[in-house]
């Protein structure tokens, strides 16, 4: 029963997490990083029932020849959902000195309620790079970044349509002015989110993140719709 619950986990997060292509060889992974926007889950539940953290948490994970590799430690789900990972714990003394990687669960195998990770070793664990969690300043950066670069996009837009709206026919200026009427609004209400997030103290910034995520989505599609 045990055996059937662990097979069941991996089964489910590999259909959660399924790759567009075949999962990749594992020089692919070991020339990656491994530092990554995520949602950890500590304790999640999964289809029928069974509990990741019972199943999957604490369990050795061998190469095929029987060596011991490393030990789960967390579980991963990227924040697109197209990929899980297992965060996997190798060397160290109750947690010192441990070297904690992400591994895509597709490519660890259940074989009779034992977790397989064909060609890996302790040595090629270590040399991959540590993983470490994403804290939420680094998180609030990115989204800043990304936002600011959608109004300075926006902005730019303004200035290519305003050029062309001089220099067309009147029935074409007419539909560009109509865009440009739109666009500035929409680049005016994005940059005035955007400046009440930063003015905001750094742990205050989720509180605004819906809103100034809906305004560059609009930003965006009249980006996208215009001439």
């Amino acid at each position: 029963m045990k055996n059937q619950r662990t097979t069941l986990a991996l089964a489910t997060l590999a259909l959660a997490g399924t790759l567009a292509t075949t999962a990749p060889a594992w020089a692919q992974v070991a020339g990656g990083t491994t530092t990554v926007e995520t949602a950890v889950v500590e304790s999640t539940k999964i289809a029928m029932g069974w509990s990741v953290k019972k199943t999957l948490m604490g369990k050795t994970i061998y190469n095929e020849t029987g060596q011991k590799i490393g030990k789960v430690e967390d579980l991963i789900i990227a924040p697109d959902k197209n990929v899980s990972y297992l965060i996997v714990g190798a060397g160290g003394f109750v947690g010192i000195g441990r070297h904690d990687v992400a591994i895509p669960v597709s490519q660890i195998q259940d074989h009779a309620g034992k977790l397989i990770m064909a060609g890996a070793t302790k040595d090629t664990i270590k040399s991959m790079p540590e993983f470490t969690y994403a804290t939420d300043n680094t998180k609030r950066d990115a989204f800043i970044a990304a936002a600011d670069k959608d109004v300075a996009d926006g902005k730019a837009k303004v200035a290519d349509l305003e050029k062309k709206s001089t220099a067309a026919a009147a029935d074409a200026k007419a539909k560009i002015d109509a865009q440009l009427t739109v666009l500035r609004a929409d680049v005016k209400s994005a940059e005035t989110k955007l400046a009440e997030m930063k003015q905001a103290t750094a742990a205050r910034w989720k509180e605004f993140e819906l809103g100034v995520g809906a305004a560059t989505a609009r930003l965006r599609k009249s980006m996208n719709t215009a001439l």
